[in-house]
This record gives structure tokens, sequence and C-alpha cells, in this order.
């Protein structure tokens, strides 16, 4: 198979008259769901759960298997939880989140551009399989998609020689900073166009993923970068492979545009269901740990909860910063009145692991959970 030669963008061909209906459709639903983002007063601690959920998605997308109390359980360090095998799908989904966070803070100073991809995929292949694939580098050598050991002559998809590389990411970029008759269009665009030119050895996927919620904060679309879309692609996931496909194959940008946008209205539909469910949460357990502590630290208390839903004493007290006293007593009253579940008992010099259950049921449910 020869290696493919991505077009200029924008590309040809896209038939914007038959999606304009599901144009309107998806923006309409990321509105909604930012103005619910936006009604949230702290959305960085509330939505902090559904950031590590984006994380385990978009990194089993590329054949990881931690889940995301896997995740949670390994940052509370419960013994013999976590496998050799195991450590390292997690180090990956912590690496991701690492990234996307980052991501955020570098907007502040610098655009989106080479630089910032660089900055990203050296920390998402930092310590993890793929750590000897230049993290950080544009590619110099030829790479392919295909089953595990295949040759290039197997392979489903040859990406574009090394030499055009560099020439196609600019082309990338200066398009990333035009304007398009719709951003959510010129989104789906960018997105596609980054996985034909797969301008890294490893991590090219998790890296386009996580430029959407990027691109659309700096582009205005939301407020706060804190929609992901990877649950969505991933329940998808076999169609998601064949609309790439078809844009190397048959230069189908229309197809492939509509299935971005399916997966924005069913991503936005969802989490916008979540997020009114946190929030709620949220407004009940001031209340709750209030009344159940009777604690001038119950917010802070709450705060720290939703922050880290799984967690042992001493990271409670460092997270919460409340005093050492207050904080063993407010666990204590929280596990009484059922708001707290003990997930490991603890024995030994081992302290007990603690989880807070309704808010894990939200974010790893459906909809609203």
């Amino acid at each position: 198979m020869e290696p493919y030669v991505p077009g200029p963008l924008p590309p040809e061909g896209i038939d914007w008259i038959a999606l304009v209906g599901l144009i309107g459709k998806a923006n309409a639903a990321l509105a909604r769901f930012d103005g619910i983002v936006q009604g949230i007063v702290n959305p960085e601690i509330l939505l902090a759960p559904l950031l590590t959920r984006e994380a385990v998605l978009s990194s089993r997308i590329e054949g990881t298997q931690a889940s995301l109390e896997d995740v949670l359980q390994f940052e509370a360090d419960v013994d013999g939880q976590v496998t050799l095998a195991g450590m390292a799908d997690i180090q990956e989904v912590v690496n991701y989140r690492r990234a996307l966070r980052q991501g955020v803070r570098e907007l502040e100073t610098r655009p989106i551009g080479i630089n910032l991809l660089r900055s990203l995929h050296s920390t998402l292949l930092s310590g993890v399989r793929g750590r000897d694939r230049e993290p950080g580098e544009v590619r110099r050598n030829q790479n392919w998609i295909g089953r595990p050991g295949s040759r290039i002559e197997e392979a489903s998809f040859v990406p574009p020689e090394p030499s055009l590389v560099m020439d196609t990411l600019t082309d990338w970029e200066n398009y990333l900073h035009r304007d398009e008759l719709d951003t959510l269009v010129q989104v789906a665009i960018l997105k596609g166009q980054f996985e034909l030119i797969h301008p890294f050895r490893d991590g090219n996927g998790r890296i386009g993923r996580m430029l959407i919620p990027l691109i659309l904060y700096r582009k205005g679309v939301i407020a706060s970068p804190t929609f992901y879309i990877s649950a969505s692609i991933e329940r998808h996931r076999s169609a998601y492979y064949d609309r790439l496909l078809g844009l190397s194959r048959e230069n189908d940008w229309t197809g492939w545009c509509r299935f971005f946008l399916e997966r924005v209205v069913e991503q936005a539909e969802e989490d916008g269901a979540k997020a009114r469910a946190i929030q709620g949460l949220y407004g009940e357990m001031k209340y709750d740990v209030t009344e159940a502590t009777r604690s001038q630290y119950a917010v802070a208390a709450v705060d720290t909860l939703f922050w880290k839903p799984i967690f042992r004493q001493a990271e409670f007290m460092e997270g919460s910063r409340i005093p050492p006293d207050s904080a063993k007593r407010i666990i204590r009253e929280l596990a009484r009145h059922g708001i707290l579940r003990a997930r490991a008992e603890g024995r030994g010099s081992r302290a007990t692991v603690y989880e807070f259950p309704r808010l894990l049921e939200i974010v790893q449910g459906e909809g609203a959970g």
C-alpha cells in the first residue's frame, strides 16, 4: 500500500447542505451542555471525575483495559488491586489526564500549534509504553496501521511519508486559525486530518481526541474545556475506524463530519445529564454533610469528595486542608450516615479506603446515571 498524501485544508467535496440539520442539532446540544457547566460554580472540582473518565475511555480505544475505578483505586494506593500490566494501563490513563490539564494551562500563554502538540505528546508518552517512540518528536520514520506484527504491505492505512509530515502539519495549523462556516465541522475536519497525518510514532489517536475540548475552548465555543467526546467514540468504535478509513480511501469528508456531529450530540446530551446530576448531588451534599457533621469544614469536605471520590484518610486531610482531628471526625460521621462507604477495610498499618458511591454511580452510568 502506498503512503497516503493528504490534500490541503479545507477539503473539497463536503456536502454542507446535507449536514445543515445535524450542524444545528449539534451546536444546540453543545450550547445546552455548556450552559449547564457555566452554571456550576467550580466545574474544575465537580467535573473532575468526568475528566478521569475521558482519560480512561480515550486510552481504552487504543487498547488499555483500566477502568475508572482502577485508576481511582490506584491513586488511593489500594493494596493488591493492580497487576503489573494493569499498572501500565493506569499510568497511560494518568498521563492522558495530566497532558489534557497541561494543555489547558498552556493555552493561557500560547496558541494551539505544532509546539503545543509536541509538548502534549511528550507528557502523554512519558514513562509508559511508547516512551521509546520519540515522545514529543514529529516522526522521521514511516509508520502504518494494521494488525499487531503486520508488515506495511498488510496495513489497513499507511500515513504520509515522513518528508511530508511537517508541511501537512503546517497546513493543519494554518487552517486551525482560520474561520470556517461552522466551528464544529472545522473541528471534525481538524480531527480527521490529524489522524490522516499521523504525525507521531505512537499516541496519535489520544492526542487527536485531547485536542477536541482544547480547540473548542480556544475558539470560544465552550466556556471551559470540559467537553470530552471519547465515551461516545468508544461506544461506536467500529464506526469510528470505518469513517476514518473512509477519509483515506474514498475522501468521504461528509460521512466523517456526520459521524463526528452525531457523537457531539450524543455526548453533549449524556454529559449534560451527568453534569446536572452532579450539580444536584453537590447541592444536596452541602446540606447533608453540614447536617451530619455540624462542622465549619463541611463545604471543604464536600469539595474534596467530588475531587477524589475514592480516598484514604490522609489524602482527605491533605486535599481538604481540614485539621486532622476534625477530618477524622467528619469521615466517621459521613460513614455512619451512609454518605461514605468503606471500600477496603484498614488492617495493620494500612488505613481504610473510603468511597463516595453516589458520585461514582453518576459518572459511570449511562446518561445521568
